[in-house]
């Protein structure tokens, strides 16, 4: 249970220093950042074999941000994590930085360029297969958004995926149900969007994601089956943690008022109190 503490912990100081970051910027992806944030933090501080003294270690475990442009949780925790200094992250979206709006591979941890939605999975399929092809024992995670899923690529990554059998994928979705203009039964009806991948090949594995403790047990526990790549389908609050933004499709990129700023980091200080 002390892990479990610790990832709660963390993952709440990952959201305060993530809307730190937009708000000092003036720009950046609020909802979907605060949506994922469970989700990475319980893959980096607990389930991926990762190096930041190496982050081009041979054996490293893959991960690939599809939803590229939720990328400010990422930037924060490979600052964390030390793949780069916790101050750079100051530099975030201004002239010259290497912390732009999407995941940039000049930055240590990012192993890809991502941003235009539907790359992400097939580029990881590609990893996977080559581990699979040079007898490598790393695994690789990739991060969808549930918007995401209206783009094609992603079903012809989907079918290669289970084709070659690549139990060493683990694909999620950030299945909050929210994109830019609306939500996504309103712009593009995605249910029933587990069978949907199942009839890919896929086993699929529901969880609350944005619950540290069952993203824990189910990731631990990949792949569920032997011979087929796992899709997780995480049911994630957009906003999540800060009262006023949950929900709201229009923090999908929003910037916080100094009020609202002031209010947030007030609520996540208090999610804090909580755990401690």
């Amino acid at each position: 249970m002390e892990e479990i503490a610790f990832l709660k912990k963390k993952a709440i100081e990952i959201r305060k220093s993530l809307l730190t970051m937009i708000y000092e910027a003036r720009t950046g992806h609020t909802g979907g950042s605060l949506s994922n944030t469970d989700i990475l933090t319980v893959l980096y501080y607990k389930i991926m074999n990762i190096d930041p003294n190496n982050p081009n270690w041979e054996d490293r475990d893959r991960y690939v941000q599809s939803k590229g442009h939720s990328v400010e949780s990422l930037w924060v925790i490979l600052a964390d994590k030390g793949f780069f200094p916790k101050e750079e992250l100051k530099t975030f979206s201004k002239f010259n930085s290497r912390l732009i709006g999407h995941p940039n591979n000049k930055v240590p941890g990012i192993e890809m360029n991502t941003g235009s939605l539907g790359h992400g999975l097939p580029i990881s399929v590609g990893m996977a297969l080559a581990a699979k092809m040079d007898g490598k024992s790393y695994r690789v995670y990739t991060l969808m958004g549930d918007g995401e899923q209206a783009e094609g690529s992603v079903w012809e990554g989907a079918m290669a995926a289970s084709q070659y059998k690549l139990d060493n994928l683990t694909a999620i979705i950030d299945r909050n149900r929210l994109q830019i203009t609306n939500n996504t039964e309103d712009v593009m009806g995605l249910e029933p969007l587990g069978d949907k991948w199942r009839s890919f090949g896929w086993e699929v594995v529901e969880v609350d994601g944005n619950d540290v403790e069952e993203l824990v047990n189910v990731l631990s526990k990949t792949p569920k089956t032997s011979g087929k790549p796992t899709l997780i389908l995480a049911n994630t609050v957009k906003g999540k943690g800060i009262s006023f933004a949950e929900n709201q499709v229009g923090w999908h990129h929003r910037v916080p008022t100094e009020e609202e700023y002031n209010l947030a980091m007030e609520e996540l200080s208090k999610q804090l109190e909580v755990l401690v």
